[in-house]
């Protein structure tokens, strides 16, 4: 492991020094990212045709493909999913956009997120400090879209990752209180761009992270600009109620559960 960080300094080292004290806070670049994740039927999903889970995946192709794009400099970085109209019926997913991922600041140097999330008609603006991970760098690398990556892992609870997410089975974890689930991370990240953003939750690696699963979702880079012409400004959302990760998400179960009571009683009557 030791000779991997020697590497990893010997790498980045030149990279870094190659900026000027003027270039490096003009320095900015821009990153798309695509995401896949894998349909889950679960064991109802065994009774289904073919054709069935055909038109089940093309329902929710928004939710299981999803278009991103990553702006970053030396310190900051704003992740932003690119908005779709749903494939069947032409419109947004308005379900869907209740439990997604909002426009989400992240800050390395001040170890500060905030991120922006509109929960049935509510804003929020979520502000707390970044998920801390605890990478485990390799010496494996692999070639993506011209830049050496350099793997990575790492283990982090799987509600850490999808704080804003929602599920019915959440429901059913909270009310019996089950063990934490862990999620394994696959992370490659190039030392060419040596800053330590990534999408969604992910940074902390010495270089930009092109591409990383967790789950049964993996999110790869498909294109990145450096210094584009047409610059903006990174900065953190606002407006919203304030408050932190863990407040947000128990304020979104708890109005859940009453939309799931409030339903139950209706079908008693």
């Amino acid at each position: 492991m030791k000779n991997v960080f020697i590497a990893i300094i010997c790498i980045a080292a030149p990279l870094l020094l190659s900026y000027s004290d003027n270039e490096l806070q003009d320095f900015q670049g821009k990153a798309y990212y695509f995401s896949k994740s894998k349909m889950e039927l679960g064991s109802w999903g065994a009774r289904m045709s073919e054709a069935q889970k055909k038109e089940i995946k093309d329902r929710l192709k928004n939710r299981l493909e999803k278009t991103y794009v990553l702006t970053f400099d030396t310190n900051a970085s704003l992740f932003i999913e690119e908005e779709k109209l749903d494939a069947i019926s032409g419109a947004t997913d308005s379900w869907g956009s209740n439990f997604s991922r909002g426009k989400q600041y992240k800050n390395v140097k001040d170890n500060q997120l905030v991120q922006e999330q509109e929960f049935y008609g509510k804003r929020f603006l979520v502000k707390d400090q970044l998920q801390a991970i605890e990478w485990k760098m390799g010496s494996e690398t692999k070639q993506i879209g011209g830049y050496t990556c350099f793997k990575a892992t790492a283990v982090l609870p799987s509600t850490e990752l999808a704080w804003f997410d929602f599920s019915w089975n959440d429901l059913q974890a909270s009310d019996a209180n089950k063990d934490i689930v862990l999620t394994q991370i696959e992370a490659w990240y190039t030392l060419q761009i040596p800053v330590k953003h990534g999408p969604a939750e992910f940074w902390g690696l010495p270089g930009l992270i092109l591409e990383v699963s967790a789950g049964n979702n993996t999110m790869l880079c498909s294109e990145i600009v450096i210094n584009p012409k047409d610059k903006i400004a990174i900065e953190a959302p606002k407006g919203g109620k304030e408050i932190n990760k863990i407040d947000y998400r128990a304020t979104m179960i708890k109005k859940m559960s009453e939309m799931r009571d409030n339903r139950g009683r209706r079908r008693s009557r």
